[in-house]
Formats: C-alpha cells, sequence, structure tokens
C-alpha cells in the first residue's frame, strides 16, 4: 500500500491521543510549544551534527519516499526477464539490443546492454554485484538519519523534563502550581519518545523494508540476465526467477501465464458450439 507509513504513523498518533483523553487529559493539556521547540530542535540540532549538511538536507526527500514509494514490481520483472530470454532463445543475444531502449528501469538496461556487447560473465556479474551493494550502502545512508533520531528524541525529551522541573523545583513558594508545573514538565518526555517510536523508527523500518525490497528485485534481475546470457531455457529461466517471489506473488504470476492458454481452448470450444 502507497501510503501505508502515513496512515500508521497516524493510526499510532490518533490511538496515544485517544488513550489520553480517556484518561481525562484535556487535549489542550498535550500542547506545550516550549517542550515542541526544545525536543524538535534538539533532535535536529543532534542529528545535523552527526550525519552533516548533505544528508541533513536529504530528510524531507526521505519522508517522502517513505510515504509515496510504491514497493518494486517482481512479477512484471519476471515475467519480462522471460520474454527477453524467449527472443534470445529464438533470435540471439544481439536481437535483444531491439529491446534496450524501451527499458525504463536503469539496472535492468545496463545489465541488457552489456549482454549486447559480450561482457564476460563473470564480470558482468561483478560490475552489477557493485551496483547492488553500492545502491544498499546509499540508503543505508539514508535510513540510518531517521534511526540516529529514534535513538536521540527519548533523551532530549528527558533533558526537557529534567530543565523544566529544575524550574519547578526553584519555585516551591507555591504549592497549589507545582502539580501542574510537574505535569507539564513530562510533556517534553511525551515528546521525545513519541516522536521517537511514532515518526522516526516506523519511518527509519519503511525506508529499511523498500531497500531490501530493491536489492532482491536486483538480485532478480541480475539472475535473470545471467541466465538469459547463458541461453537457458526461458521455462527453467521462469522458474528460478520466481523463487524470488511470495507465495502469492508466484501465483499471480503463473495465473498470467495460463490466462492465453485457456483462451486457446475455449476459443475452439465457442466455435464449435
Amino acid at each position: 500500500m502507497k501510503a501505508a507509513t502515513a496512515i500508521g504513523i497516524g493510526i499510532a498518533a490518533a490511538a496515544i491521543i485517544m488513550a489520553g483523553i480517556m484518561e481525562g487529559v484535556a487535549p489542550p493539556m498535550l500542547l506545550n510549544i516550549n517542550a515542541l521547540i526544545l525536543v524538535l530542535g534538539g533532535t535536529a540540532g543532534a542529528v545535523f551534527g552527526g550525519v552533516g549538511m548533505k544528508r541533513f538536507m536529504a530528510i524531507p526527500k526521505l519522508y517522502m519516499k517513505a510515504i509515496m514509494s510504491e514497493q518494486p514490481d517482481l512479477g512484471a520483472r519476471v515475467k519480462t526477464l522471460v520474454s527477453f530470454a524467449e527472443r534470445a532463445r529464438k533470435d540471439g543475444l544481439l536481437a535483444l539490443e531491439e529491446e534496450i531502449e524501451a527499458i525504463e528501469e536503469p539496472f535492468m538496461r545496463k545489465g541488457m546492454q552489456l549482454i549486447v556487447d559480450g561482457t564476460d560473465p563473470d564480470l558482468l556479474r561483478e560490475i552489477l554485484d557493485a551496483e547492488i551493494d553500492a545502491m544498499a550502502a546509499r540508503h543505508k545512508l539514508g535510513f540510518s538519519v531517521f534511526e540516529k533520531a529514534g535513538g536521540l528524541a527519548p533523551t532530549i525529551g528527558v533533558l526537557g523534563t529534567v530543565v523544566s522541573l529544575v524550574h519547578v523545583l526553584s519555585n516551591l513558594s507555591a504549592p497549589e502550581t507545582l502539580g501542574p508545573a510537574i505535569s507539564g514538565a513530562f510533556i517534553a518526555t511525551l515528546y521525545g519518545v513519541g516522536s521517537a517510536n511514532v515518526v522516526y523508527l516506523p519511518v527509519c523500518y519503511s525506508l529499511q523494508m523498500l531497500s531490501q525490497k530493491e536489492v532482491d528485485e536486483r538480485s532478480l534481475v541480475l539472475e535473470g540476465i545471467l541466465a538469459i546470457q547463458a541461453g537457458d531455457n526461458p521455462r527453467m529461466v521462469q522458474q528460478k526467477l520466481l523463487s524470488y517471489l511470495a507465495p502469492l506473488e508466484r501465483e499471480a504470476v503463473e495465473a498470467d501465464e495460463a490466462k492465453p492458454a485457456l483462451k486457446a481452448v475455449d476459443e475452439p470450444a465457442a466455435q464449435a458450439a
């Protein structure tokens, strides 16, 4: 689901607020601008100091990627590679040059071009494996920003609470104000723990999952490209690549493959009737 991360964050935030209301906490009591500035600003500053300007400025794009990105369609990749295997088996590897311009995915296009150029299989694997490793390393630099924020925010929240309690304990001359003042002091802890577990860490896990899916996709494409280069039977290519898919995705691909055959059987029956 495209917006699963945003929906999940919304559900978690709503559940926390609803539970507070059921406990008798009025929503305005949860709003503390000073604590919000301290936690968000303190976390942002600590993260900036840890990751540097370039990675810090990429945070908005990473939020959008976590919320808006769709997972790769491995089934579609299998169908494309099997069609290339059929073309190569029928017309030869050089015939695939006609297909390269129509390939939108850069990794697959690069691999197919290497096949057409006659690259040695071991060198081809080495080149594409390096591409996969480099991509995974870049992704790790991205989601580690949110991992760091998730670790820092609760501590910043506790620091905010300590700062507030220092102020409270230095003004004990008015005992009737202690209750509200102490409860307000703990809002910073709430913001720190809440932002870490409701926002930063879920975004981190979402980006990790997307990264793993892209690694799986490229690994599938690599195996398919090597099988095509080796001249494997298209049916065997398909069976090899289906091992990368979850059972439900496998069934969907096999069902699509079966449709033309069923249609071919039904047409003569319809004509005879």
